[in-house]
């Protein structure tokens, strides 16, 4: 399963990044088609919001009841601000994509893949601001650190994404 979700993941950064990368605009709607493009061909529910609620150990994600309230301010403090993200400077686009993702996974919308999309909306949102998409095998390596750093930003505590965020960032140039 995890090899044909790869591959179709594949696919969809190939569409998305294909010849002339040209998002103008960056809506919730837009990741839910992504995620519903990506694994439709494996999962009937892919593209909707989870019904159920999860958590990973001893860690609740945000309640599905309470998903499409989250997603609102997601959209306004993040999505957004999709057009500017090419006039910020290299410290406040490190901040801004290293609380966008925190929020995105404390919000995981989706029953699966949700890490990997949101990595896919961290490489769209880097496009925009003139980089090119991110190598995530940092992350991959140090993922209790990694893990960590997101629940930290429970509190609202982002120093560790951000290191984690501006590492992978400043290491593509």
């Amino acid at each position: 399963m995890q090899e044909a979700e790869e591959h179709l993941l594949l696919q969809l950064y190939n569409y998305i990044f294909a010849n002339e990368f040209s998002i103008e605009q960056l809506s919730f709607q837009d990741i839910m088609d992504w995620h519903r493009k990506w694994l439709k061909p494996i999962y009937s529910w892919a593209g909707n919001l989870r019904t159920v609620d999860m958590s990973k150990g001893d860690f609740r994600f945000a309640a599905a009841q309470f998903l499409s309230k989250q997603i609102k301010p997601f959209e306004r403090e993040f999505l957004d601000s999709y057009g500017q993200l090419n006039a910020m400077d290299t410290e406040t686009l490190i901040s801004f994509l290293a609380k966008s993702h925190v929020e995105f996974i404390l919000i995981h919308p989706f029953r699966e893949g949700n890490g990997r999309i949101s990595r896919l909306v961290m490489d769209v949102m880097a496009t925009q601001a003139g980089y090119e998409p991110l190598d995530y095998s940092l992350w991959d390596k140090h993922k209790n650190f990694y893990f960590g750093s997101i629940q930290a930003g429970v509190a609202g505590d982002y120093q560790h994404i951000e290191r984690l965020v501006g590492d992978i960032l400043i290491s593509n140039y």
